[in-house]
C-alpha cells in the first residue's frame, strides 16, 4: 500500500502578519511585528502545530510606499532576520527558521558565514530564501542611484548561489579532529578555498565555520517569472509560490519540475508551498464576515500605495473609479506586475477595487471552516497542485491560534499532516536528503 502524501506547512511571518488592517483587528497585537515576547510565543504555537518552519520575510527600505499609507503599516520596522531568528533559535526545538537574504545587495561570504552560523546554532533548522530584491527603493540604501537590470539580478542570484554553497563546502564534515593529545585542530588537507571569479563576484575563501549541521541549509526560492522558474528548477528545495487558483498551481507544480527533470535533478527533492491567506469560523458565512471586517480596516491610502509597489508606478495618479490603465515595462517584480493586470481585466475591476483587493491580501485564500479549508488542502495535495503551503494568518495571535488548534488537527485526522516532527533537522522534515560536499 503507497504511503499517504503529507502536507507540510510553513508560516508566512514578516516577521507577524500580512495583512495591512491586522494590527487593527479586535483582540490583535498591535506591537507584534517589533515584540520579541509576542514573536517567541507565536514560534512556539507554530512549534506546538508541528509547522515545518518560521518564515521570515525582510525589507531592505522603509520608503516603499507613499507616507500616507507608510504612515498606517504595522510592518513599516521589523527586527533584522538573522538577529531574530538567533533569538528564537534558543526557545524552540524543532521548527525551520528561514530567512531571507538578498543576493543584489549583500555579499555572499556573509550570507554563508550567518547562514552556517545558524544552522550550527538551531541544530541544522536553517534555511535560505534566495530573493534578488524588486524594490528599487532599496538600491538608494546601499550606494546605488538605479536598481540593477531584472535580468541582470537573477545572473548574479544564481552566480551567489554557486559561492555561497561552494562556500559552505570549504570544510569536510570530518575535518575538525581536535586531536589534544597530538594538538592538531583540524586537519589542512580537508579545507578547500573556493577561488571564484566569475562575472558578478570574486570571492577566495574558505568560510571560516565549520560545514553546516544540514550540509547546506535548506535552499528557498520565491520567484515565479522565467529566470525565477529556472533559477527554482536549479537551486531551489522549497518554492514559496504565488498562485491565486488550483489550475494556476497545478501548471507551475508541472512546469518547475519538468525544468528539474531536463537538467538531472530528482523531482522529488523540491517542495511546492503556494502562499495561502487563511481565515476561520465555525460556518462560512462567519470566516466571510471576519474576513470582510478585516479587509474594512485598510485605509485607501495603504490600498493605493500596495498597487503602486505591485505595477512599480505612483497609482494615485490614475482614477480610482476607473479602469486600470495600460502598464509600461517596469522594474518591478514581472509576476506580480502581471498578476496584478489579469487581476484587474479578468474580473472588470476600478483601480480602487483593485487597490482594496491588493491593500488587504489578494493572493490564494481559504475562507471556510476547519473542515471545508482541509478540504481544499487535501485537493491540492492529491492532484500535485502544492506539497503543502506557507500559511499567512489574518491576525495575530487569534489567527494562528485557531489554525494550530483547528486547522491542525483536522488535517491530523486525515493522516495528511504528521502528528510528531520526523526528524532533527529542517531537511528531516521536509523529506530533503543532505547534500554532499561538491570538493571531498
Amino acid at each position: 500500500m503507497n504511503r499517504q502524501k503529507q502536507l507540510h506547512l510553513g508560516a508566512f511571518m514578516r516577521p507577524s502578519t500580512i495583512h495591512t488592517g491586522a494590527w487593527r483587528y479586535p483582540g490583535a497585537f498591535p506591537d507584534a511585528n517589533f515584540n520579541f515576547v509576542h514573536l517567541k510565543r507565536f514560534a512556539q504555537t507554530l512549534e506546538r502545530g508541528k509547522f515545518d518552519a518560521f518564515f521570515m520575510a525582510d525589507h531592505l527600505a522603509v520608503l516603499n510606499m507613499p507616507i500616507e499609507a507608510l504612515k498606517r503599516s504595522h510592518t513599516v520596522t521589523s527586527f533584522e532576520p538573522f538577529t531574530l531568528l538567533s533569538a528564537l533559535a534558543g526557545v524552540t526545538e524543532h521548527i525551520g527558521l528561514v530567512a531571507t537574504a538578498s543576493t543584489t545587495f549583500d555579499a555572499p561570504y556573509h550570507v554563508a558565514r550567518r547562514f552556517a552560523s545558524l544552522d550550527h546554532l538551531s541544530g541544522g533548522r536553517a534555511g535560505w530564501n534566495i530573493v534578488t530584491t524588486s524594490n528599487p527603493d532599496a538600491a538608494l540604501n546601499f550606494g546605488l542611484d538605479d536598481h540593477m537590470d531584472h535580468s541582470d539580478r537573477y545572473r548574479r542570484a544564481r552566480e551567489f548561489y554557486d559561492v555561497v554553497t561552494g562556500l559552505w563546502d570549504s570544510f569536510a564534515d570530518d575535518a575538525f579532529i581536535r586531536d589534544a593529545e597530538s594538538g592538531i585542530f583540524f586537519d589542512p588537507d580537508r579545507m578547500h578555498a573556493l577561488n571564484h571569479k566569475g562575472e558578478f563576484l570574486s570571492v577566495r575563501g574558505p568560510l571560516n565555520i565549520a560545514r553546516p549541521v544540514q550540509g547546506w541549509p535548506v535552499i528557498v526560492q520565491a520567484g515565479a517569472s522565467e529566470p525565477g522558474r529556472q533559477l527554482a528548477a536549479e537551486t531551489a528545495e522549497v518554492v514559496f509560490a504565488a498562485s491565486s487558483n488550483l489550475a494556476e498551481s497545478q501548471m507551475f507544480y508541472a512546469d518547475v519540475r519538468s525544468r528539474m527533470e531536463k537538467i538531472g535533478r530528482n523531482r522529488d527533492h523540491l517542495k511546492i508551498l503556494p502562499g495561502a491567506f487563511v481565515v476561520i469560523g465555525d460556518s462560512v458565512e462567519e470566516a466571510r464576515e471576519k474576513r470582510d471586517a478585516l479587509d474594512g480596516l485598510v485605509h485607501y491610502a495603504n490600498a493605493i500605495g500596495s498597487l503602486s509597489i505591485a505595477i512599480g508606478q505612483d497609482a494615485s495618479l490614475f482614477d480610482p473609479d476607473g479602469p486600470l490603465p495600460e502598464i509600461t515595462d517596469t522594474n518591478a517584480s514581472k509576476s506580480a506586475l502581471e498578476r496584478v493586470v489579469t487581476m484587474a481585466r479578468g474580473e472588470g475591476l476600478t483601480v480602487r477595487q483593485l487597490a482594496q483587493r491588493l491593500g488587504g491580501y489578494s493572493g490564494l485564500a481559504f475562507v471556510g471552516t476547519p473542515s471545508t479549508i482541509a478540504d481544499e488542502m487535501e485537493e491540492w495535495l492529491n492532484t500535485e497542485g502544492s506539497d503543502g503551503f506557507n500559511i499567512m494568518f489574518p491576525y495575530l495571535p487569534a489567527g494562528l491560534d485557531d489554525f494550530v488548534e483547528k486547522i491542525v488537527p483536522e488535517l491530523q485526522r486525515r493522516g495528511i499532516f504528521r502528528t510528531e516532527y520526523q526528524g532533527t533537522t529542517l531537511r528531516e522534515n521536509l523529506g530533503l536528503p543532505r547534500p554532499d560536499n561538491r570538493f571531498f
